[in-house]
């Protein structure tokens, strides 16, 4: 690639939070966050949304991001954004940590839609960081939060994981281990997608996300949450 057309390149960081691991078990998601990187710069557009999924939240899903179904009552379902996610996402490269988990979870919203959406591979490339992370590190743990300590990025904001906070983190540790660019530096002036807050230092939970009360969960339920992880290994980042 012509140094040219990398300043010219249009990346989107995305992250999400769900109701569970597994959407052939009926789970969907509840926040979808991106971020936009063009020429390795941030820019001032995003695409964030909390989402109404129709269903409970599992335990030890709230636990990790504590949003709970009383806060999503409100909130528009994936088909009422789904035009307007795409148009964000359309013809970029993704870059997602632990893609195929995300991936699995947005195709399997469009697939719930009437008409055809297709897949994310119709509408955007995709660059799993979790897969990049292993092959620069391999035999090392490489989840986001190991990641930010070994390219000394600071994470000490994400009190609980929300999608928007949490690719503003992987755009960070992404640009670190791409080109030891660490602090993200503002491109366009053009205003954030979705009526999002400004996304300078979204260290903090979004405005509007209330403090909840974590779940902690048991010793039962953190073994068999583990024991599930590693069924899931290797796409797992744990």
């Amino acid at each position: 690639m012509t140094e040219s057309a990398d300043n010219n390149r249009r990346q989107v960081v995305l992250d999400t939070e769900t109701t569970g691991l597994e959407p052939s078990q009926g789970h969907r998601i509840i926040e979808i966050g991106c971020l936009e990187l063009v020429g390795r710069r941030l820019t001032r557009r995003h695409f964030h949304q909390y989402l109404q999924p129709d269903r409970e939240i599992d335990e030890g899903a709230l636990a990790v991001h504590g949003i709970s179904n009383e806060f999503l009552s409100d909130k528009p379902r994936f088909a009422d954004v789904v035009e307007q996610f795409l148009e964000f996402i359309r013809g970029a490269e993704l870059i997602i940590h632990n893609a195929p988990f995300d991936v699995g979870f947005i195709d399997h919203e469009l697939g719930l839609l009437e008409g055809d959406y297709g897949r994310v591979i119709d509408h955007a490339t995709v660059l799993d960081s979790l897969e990049l992370a292993r092959g620069m590190h391999p035999g090392q743990r490489n989840s986001l939060d190991a990641l930010c300590k070994r390219y000394q990025i600071d994470n000490s904001g994400r009190e609980l994981h929300g999608a928007l906070l949490d690719a503003r983190i992987l755009a960070d540790v992404y640009l670190a281990m791409t080109g030891g660019q660490v602090t993200l530096s503002l491109g366009g002036e053009s205003a954030g997608t979705d009526g999002g807050s400004d996304v300078r230092a979204p260290r903090r939970l979004p405005e509007g996300r209330p403090r909840l009360r974590v779940i902690r969960p048991s010793d039962a339920e953190l073994q068999a949450h583990h024991a599930l992880l590693e069924k899931l290994s290797p796409s797992s980042p744990w």
